[in-house]
């Protein structure tokens, strides 16, 4: 980035920036607002600050960074409508920026930045609050341990955010999906290449099918219920797409010609069902659908598995004396 770039970008005023682009995040609150996906962030006076997380600024670019998570690069182009400047460019002070396409949704799965360098969070001394976050979604503890250990899974710093990781074939990593541990906040890390996904692998590793679901949670809260029984019991390949597109999917099949057989877990939602309609049609595997019961995903199965289940705790009447 160009320091006049940069300079542009914190002329952005913060509730300018909220109101135009997260309209339906935000309620007013006295003479100042309040954001719905985080109650203790507060703007007020050209000014926010986090109070649960003790952080504040000024500007829209110090939101993006600190709150939001976005590297400097991409908040920068994001606040500016500009593409960074490649490696090579010439940069002369009369050059025109090549503007980003005006339809960019700043918080869904597209990513025009990825060929930036993967931008991976610090990691945090430990990852207490992302095993206490994913038992509190109901997944077993131990599936979560094997992630920690596999380093495919850690708790970053200072957001305590988790960090999902997806490998290439000689283990390094090539994509982080960040989700919060004490918000909805979820994006995937600057640089991320959405042909490697979060793998949750079998017991053989010839095994000739895999399982996709949009999520890394997913993954885990099916794993869990073929665990605990709830469901039939499955020991192929779980793959996260990172939401509905199925580029992961299509580099996972080619990259392993032993998979011949896909289970199609997207979501039961509109976008799921067109995701598993593109799946449907991929060359050289077979696939069965496979939707969460009633629930909208595998982790709302799974909770409502797990509530089901404690109703019938305090419903169960005690043997008679």
């Amino acid at each position: 980035m160009t320091k006049e770039q940069i300079e542009r970008a914190r002329q952005v005023d913060i509730l300018d920036y909220i109101l135009s682009h997260e309209p339906g995040n935000v309620r007013r609150v006295g003479s100042g607002y309040r954001l719905i996906d985080h109650e203790s962030l507060s703007i007020d006076s050209g000014k926010w600050y986090w109070h649960s997380h003790g952080v504040g600024g000024r500007t829209a670019l110090d939101y993006l960074t600190d709150v939001r998570g976005y590297g400097l690069v991409e908040a920068v182009c994001m606040l500016i409508n500009e593409r960074p400047i490649e490696r090579g460019d010439a940069i002369t002070p009369n050059a025109k920026p090549t503007p980003v396409k005006p339809n960019r949704t700043i918080h869904g799965n597209n990513n025009p930045f990825q060929n930036l360098p993967l931008t991976l969070p610090l990691r945090n001394s430990d990852n207490r609050r992302v095993i206490a976050y994913l038992q509190s979604r109901g997944i077993d503890k131990g599936l979560i341990l094997d992630c920690i250990d596999r380093g495919v899974l850690y708790e970053s710093k200072p957001y305590h955010n988790c960090v999902f990781q997806g490998k290439d074939e000689n283990g390094k990593t090539r994509y982080a999906a960040l989700r919060g541990t004490a918000s909805g906040f979820k994006r995937d890390a600057d640089g991320s290449d959405k042909r490697y996904g979060f793998i949750l692998p079998p017991s053989d590793p010839q095994s000739g099918a895999v399982a996709a679901f949009e999520a890394p949670v997913d993954c885990l809260s099916h794993q869990t219920l073929c665990k605990e029984g709830c469901i039939p019991p499955f020991d192929g390949w779980r793959l996260s797409l990172g939401g509905t597109s199925i580029l992961a999917l299509e580099h996972f099949i080619s990259s392993r010609a032993e998979v011949t057989h896909c289970l199609v877990c997207t979501d039961n939602d509109e976008a799921g069902e067109a995701a598993a309609a593109k799946i449907a049609g991929l060359p050289g595997i077979t696939t069965e659908r496979v939707r969460p019961g009633l629930a909208n995903d595998w982790n709302d199965m799974l909770q409502s598995v797990h509530k089901e289940e404690r109703i019938q705790k305090r419903t169960r009447r005690p043997p008679c004396l």
